[in-house]
């Protein structure tokens, strides 16, 4: 059986065996029995790195941790941070990790927390930068791996939001989009799409944005274009590519080149590809 929930950092260090009887740590916490499945407004991260960043970004997101033995040093101020704040924690082994996330990627980190708030278009729009900006704008992309590297990248480049159809935003960031994203997931914002593109289209440039999408051949090359100050890329889904209709819609379209030994690059890899570009052009 799995440890209890622990109270404090000493109890994790001497808590490597399973306890002779449970240990309260907060209101709620779980009493000696199996990790449950997180309550169904709550998302379970995991992740060294996206769980971290998720306690230096909004620690009050945070609902239950489960930790390896292993990681307990690494975690230290994080489950202090807990116990000073009655949020229950539990010392658990790789096999249980596994099991809470179903996946064997868990480095030894998980936590159930509130997902990421999901923001209305114009809702973005009146905190978005004044000057220059990137956005990402993602028509059909449903691969979890994708989706977190693409958030990676933008937390790398200073995008500063990702664009979602509504239905996908509505489905929140899973705990493989966020792990993969290695912390990126917190420092980008999640913005609900409208129904209509051409309405989307219209209010991005009411607010000084231009979309510029990507297509496979007949765009600018992106390495020879002038890139607006404030940029939208459109990216389409990872085997259809682009909506032929939605890139006409655009301002400009846009190709990566390349030797043509493959038809494109993975949605991915464009994106951080299109952000490099537009970071570059304000060094």
């Amino acid at each position: 059986m799995s440890n209890p929930w622990l109270k404090n950092k000493g109890d994790a260090e001497r808590s490597r065996k399973p306890a002779e009887r449970p240990i309260r740590a907060a209101e709620g916490a779980e009493r000696g029995e199996s990790p449950a499945r997180p309550s169904r407004d709550e998302v379970r991260w995991y992740g060294f790195n996206a769980v971290l960043a998720t306690f230096a970004q909004r620690p009050e997101a945070i609902r239950k941790v489960y930790v390896s033995g292993s990681r307990l040093r690494d975690a230290a101020d994080l489950l202090k941070w807990c116990a000073d704040n009655r949020i229950g924690y539990r010392v658990v082994d790789d096999a249980d990790l596994e099991r809470l996330t179903k996946a064997q990627h868990h480095e030894g980190l998980v936590a159930d927390v509130l997902p990421l708030p999901v923001l209305d278009l114009q809702e973005w729009l009146d905190t978005a930068p004044a000057t220059r900006d990137c956005a990402i704008w993602l028509d059909g992309v449903g691969n979890p791996h994708n989706l977190g590297a693409i958030l990676r990248s933008a937390a790398h480049f200073g995008a500063s939001a990702l664009l979602l159809p509504a239905s996908r935003a509505a489905q929140g960031i899973s705990g493989a989009a966020a792990r993969v994203a290695e912390g990126g997931a917190e420092h980008v914002r999640i913005v609900a799409l409208r129904e209509r593109p051409i309405d989307n289209l219209t209010i991005l440039r009411r607010h000084g944005y231009r979309a510029l999408a990507t297509v496979v051949e007949g765009g600018t090359n992106l390495f020879r274009a002038e890139l607006p100050d404030k940029t939208v890329w459109m990216l389409g889904a990872e085997g259809e590519g682009m909506d032929r209709s939605l890139a006409e819609l655009a301002d400009t379209q846009i190709s990566i080149p390349g030797t043509g030994h493959v038809e494109s690059l993975n949605v991915a890899n464009a994106a951080a590809v299109l952000m490099a570009a537009s970071f570059a052009a304000t060094e």
